[in-house]
């Protein structure tokens, strides 16, 4: 009965977040105030990227600090591909480029998915803190590509004139880009609940307990995070495109180790392994830098202590204050 009050609760806080996630966008709208519009985008690209991370280290256990490379390789694809329709030069192999955003997602993503798939496959035969530095060695490696690659801006980054392109809306107006990154996000949000109930998230979560056991029934953790960590870079790959789309320009900076630093502090203050985890996540990280930014240079600081009391004696994040242990997990 417990458990079933608590799975209640939570469903609630949820669907709440859901909620004020949509209200606020269309409310800002109707005041004029554009800018929160964007604000509450910026909490959806966040709360996406974070997720594609929560599955990795959430469910399976992996603390990745490379999952930086992922969103800024995302966000790449969205420059690169853009740049090229608006020059007219053709990419490898004569390819042209695109500005519809539905292409631009297809292959952030396939592109995330093959690099996560690479990346793991080496990074997962270690573990504990070998995995956390090979995965930030890794991330490293493309960040200083990007920023040694001139024919994309290098490290001064690369600009998007107008933003891409969605069939049948108007993309510059910035209600309409949020929406698209709303249902973007519930969709991977409705993925991240498919994996954790089915077959195979109950198998990465046991290979996070205990690897041994689940070797002993004949399934390969190897496999089994293999497959949770491509699946993991390339939902967060998808969110770098949004991101470079939301900013029109694309940097760097997406793909250093602070980014994946962020995407951590995301889940842990919102709840590891916690369906809404992410999103509870970035509305604070966001909240706290708007509103403490504007009066400090230092408003990390501030960040830093109240990530400190939430590891100390809040272990579940801002959704296990609120609505209790999880079932899962």
């Amino acid at each position: 009965m417990r458990e079933i009050m608590i799975v209640t609760r939570e469903n609630l806080i949820n669907l709440i977040l859901a909620a004020l996630l949509l209200a606020v966008p269309f409310a800002a709208n109707a005041l004029g105030q554009p800018f929160y519009v964007t604000l509450a985008t910026r909490i959806a690209i966040l709360a996406l990227a974070a997720t594609g991370l929560n599955l990795a280290l959430g469910l399976g256990g992996l603390v990745s600090f490379g999952h930086a490379a992922f969103f800024g390789i995302g966000g790449y694809v969205a420059g690169i591909l853009a740049a090229h329709a608006f020059s007219g030069d053709p990419l490898l192999f004569g390819l042209s480029g695109t500005k519809q955003m539905w292409v631009i997602w297809i292959v952030a993503v396939i592109l995330s998915g093959l690099v996560g798939l690479a990346i793991g496959a080496i990074s997962l035969r270690t573990s504990g803190v070998y995995f956390i530095m090979i995965t930030l060695a890794f991330a490293q490696m493309v960040y200083y590509f990007a920023i040694s690659w001139p024919a994309y801006g290098g490290e001064d980054g690369l600009s998007l004139l107008v933003r891409n392109q969605f069939p049948g809306v108007m993309t510059m107006i910035p209600l309409n880009f949020f929406l698209i990154c709303y249902v973007i996000l519930l969709l991977a949000l409705g993925l991240f609940a498919l994996i954790r109930a089915s077959r195979f998230g109950t198998a990465l979560q046991a290979a996070r307990q205990n690897e041994v056991r689940v070797a002993t029934v004949g399934i390969q953790p190897y496999r089994i995070r293999l497959t949770g960590f491509a699946i993991s870079a390339a939902i967060t790959g998808l969110a770098g495109a949004l991101f470079a789309d939301l900013n029109r320009f694309v940097s760097p900076s997406m793909l250093s180790w602070h980014m994946s630093g962020e995407l951590i502090v995301l889940i842990i203050l919102g709840g590891t392994g916690r369906l809404f985890g992410p999103l509870a996540g970035a509305a604070l990280y966001v909240i706290f830098e708007f509103a403490l930014g504007g009066l400090t240079e230092r408003w990390q600081f501030f960040l830093g202590l109240i990530l400190l009391v939430v590891v100390l004696f809040a272990r579940g994040g801002l959704l296990g204050l609120l609505a209790g242990k999880a079932k899962h997990g």
